[in-house]
């Protein structure tokens, strides 16, 4: 399994990251697709406040999902929110 965790500085705004998802996160083929805010940290205030990840059953479906138009157009669309945010990639066992 593989998964694109996306970790961001600040909660978005509720309305603006439903459209995000209607309109890009939703169109990027995937096996699930989870998102929510940061609870809490072992260690004080949390670094990050919003998380979402993309899941795919394997490396292929990965692969050919990373290159298309609308994974791009998904991180595109996220930048323009304004919150900076990281993104790692996971292979899961």
């Amino acid at each position: 399994m593989v998964r694109a965790i996306i970790e961001y500085e600040s909660e978005p705004d509720p309305d603006r990251y439903r459209q995000h998802i209607a309109e890009y996160a939703s169109k990027v083929a995937c096996s699930a697709f989870r998102h929510g805010p940061v609870t809490g940290s072992p260690l004080g205030e949390p670094k990050y406040r919003y998380y979402a990840e993309f899941e795919w059953d394997d490396q292929d479906s990965f692969k050919t999902a990373a290159r298309s138009p609308e994974f791009a157009a998904s991180g595109q669309d996220a930048a323009s929110m304004g919150i900076p945010f990281t993104v790692h990639f996971a292979t899961i066992e």
